[in-house]
């Protein structure tokens, strides 16, 4: 890798850190290309992202954004799980982590709050942004709902009393 392609890669990080929402920072103990590619697919589809960095490189990345302070955690055959929403990398890395014991959770970051491994665990634990937001939508329909049951309980209650008066009529 030459001069220039370290200074992209380095500004390529940076901008990832300036939109991230969280960095969790995994240690990359012998995972199969075929694993790796499965974690990769499963970040993708939560919105996430999973990069491989050179320590160096994430170590001067990282420099001027609120995850200067994991800088210490870069080290050894580290990867980056990053996420605008701040539970979703967390999430995927936490649960992949369960059944791929060569993938270990070293920390992370949510803003300027550092995380250990067992924060980051408790992170994945709360729900998702989505998840959040229709629990939201769910309880500001619920009584909207409940009100137009009920405002539509007395028209219901009428048609009910025309009907035997006509049924009582035809008899």
């Amino acid at each position: 890798m030459d001069r220039a392609e370290k200074e992209a890669a380095v500004a390529s990080l940076n901008a990832t850190f300036g939109e991230a929402g969280v960095v969790v920072v995994t240690r990359n103990l012998g995972l199969t290309v075929a694993k790796s590619t499965e974690l990769r697919t499963k970040m993708r589809a939560e919105g996430a992202s999973y990069k491989v960095t050179k320590n160096r490189l994430a170590k001067l990345a990282a420099q001027g954004t609120p995850y200067a302070s994991i800088a210490d955690l870069f080290t050894g055959p580290v990867a980056l799980a990053t996420s605008g929403d701040p539970v979703a990398a967390a999430k995927v890395a936490v649960n992949f982590a369960k059944d791929n014991e060569k993938l270990e959770i070293v920390g992370g970051a949510m803003g300027d709050v550092v995380l250990d491994a067992e924060g980051v665990k408790a992170l994945a634990s709360m729900p998702s942004l989505d998840e959040l937001r229709a629990k939201i939508i769910g309880l500001v329909n619920a009584p909207a709902t409940k009100v137009v049951q009920v405002i539509q309980a007395p028209a219901g209650q009428l048609a009910r009393v025309f009907g035997a008066y006509a049924a009582k009529e035809d008899a």
